[in-house]
């Protein structure tokens, strides 16, 4: 679920490192948001991520 329905944005992994450097797996997640917009012709729920909301890639329906 948490991948952009327009630019495919998804999940980033990558390794956390503390100030002893132990190292430790973590992740960034994209932020993604479930919208109501118009996708070719018809208003439906697609879920995407605040970048493509901000850059008008998306057409909201209202």
């Amino acid at each position: 679920m948490a991948k952009c329905s327009i630019c495919d944005k998804g999940v980033t992994f990558g390794i956390k490192v503390s100030h002893s450097h132990r190292r430790s797996n973590r992740m960034w997640r994209p932020n993604i948001r479930r919208v109501k917009a118009v996708v070719n012709g018809s208003t439906r729920h697609i879920f995407v991520c605040t970048r493509c909301l901000r850059s008008g890639k998306v057409t909201r329906a209202v």
